[in-house]
């Protein structure tokens, strides 16, 4: 009897305290100064979820930071610019956030990064490994199909992994899908859920339109259209940018939702799930991106790829010789490492 009448109690307490924690969470941004850095900064520092924002960058960072500065929210914000000040950015943090890196132009793949990026991802996950071991880890610089994997091996390097604390931060994709078949239903894409599972490129982009909620049906060249705007939507932008750079502001957009939902879930709140690429046993592939229960401790439980549709089978098989190929060259990468 007195179990019972302890819950409530326990319930509210929880909730107390998730109130205190919630305005506590010290994040930061490595590439704070490019295209999706400063939007991302912004709109960190107006969530209430956020109590410390450092900005790291090899430029501009003392001018973003003092600019942030001024906004009336609670978040005190600091500038950290180049690799010595590096660690300070680091220390006492419970999120990173890594949009680092060049973007794609006009007719190139999210692999053509491959070398740039690669290189400057493995240098900043090892200071992450050195300086804020315990944080949380979420990878937006592309292609995200092999920074994850590098990512991963350098945390391996230093004696520190935890494959639940290392995402690759796929929320765009979702956010594209719940979008487009707003767009097509007349609905409201805020009501919409689109797990995405697979990649982050091309092909192994699988959205399960399936399991949306609501439920929506297609006919197939349209799902098949569909699929193929979704998957092809980063170079959509590309293309319109002409030149000026890749999807920078959806993507802050989406690289937020995925740092909130994560706070969320790390203050307490039940109930958060996000599709995110990470170390997985879901398929024969060892990364792969699924919907996920988050949880204090980063993912909770992984909740696997669930029902899905023959078309859905096909493009899964499709993607993991994709997968696989560059999972093995982000890997190769950090063992060639000197």
């Amino acid at each position: 009897m007195l179990s019972a009448l302890a819950r409530p109690a326990s319930a509210a307490l929880r909730r107390s305290f998730s109130t205190s924690a919630q305005n506590n969470a010290k994040v930061a941004v490595l590439g704070a100064s490019g295209g999706i850095g400063q939007p991302l900064s912004l709109l960190l520092k107006n969530s209430p979820l956020v109590s410390r924002l450092t900005l790291y960058d090899i430029a501009h960072t003392p001018g973003v930071a003092a600019d942030l500065s001024h906004i009336e929210t609670r978040a005190t914000v600091k500038g950290y610019l180049g690799p010595e000040q590096l660690p300070d950015c680091l220390k006492g943090c419970d999120v990173v956030v890594i949009p680092a890196g060049v973007p794609r132009k006009p007719g190139m793949t999210r692999d053509d990064l491959f070398n740039t990026n690669a290189t400057i991802v493995a240098t900043l996950t090892a200071a992450c490994a050195q300086h804020c071991p315990e944080a949380m880890i979420c990878i937006i610089s592309n292609p995200v199909n092999s920074t994850i994997p590098i990512t991963a091996e350098v945390f391996k390097k230093h004696g520190v992994y935890n494959p639940n604390k290392i995402f690759g931060v796929t929320t765009l994709d979702i956010v594209r899908a719940n979008t487009f078949v707003a767009e097509l239903k007349g609905l409201d894409p805020a009501r919409i859920n689109v797990p995405v599972i697979g990649g982050h490129a091309g092909k192994t982009i699988i959205p399960l339109i399936s399991q949306c909620t609501p439920k929506v049906d297609f006919p197939q060249d349209q799902l098949t259209t569909l699929i193929g705007r979704i998957q092809e939507a980063g170079t959509e932008v590309v293309k319109a940018k002409a030149g000026a750079g890749s999807a920078t502001l959806s993507m802050a957009y989406a690289g937020a939702r995925f740092v909130f939902s994560l706070v969320d879930a790390m203050n307490g709140k039940e109930g958060v799930v996000e599709c995110s690429f990470i170390k997985s046993q879901e398929t024969d592939c060892p990364y792969f991106s699924t919907p996920l229960l988050l949880g204090k401790k980063g993912i909770e439980k992984n909740l696997g790829i669930g029902k899905i549709s023959p078309f859905e089978e096909k493009m899964i098989a499709e993607a993991i010789p994709e997968l696989k190929a560059s999972i093995k060259k982000g890997e190769e990468f950090v063992k060639s490492m000197k």
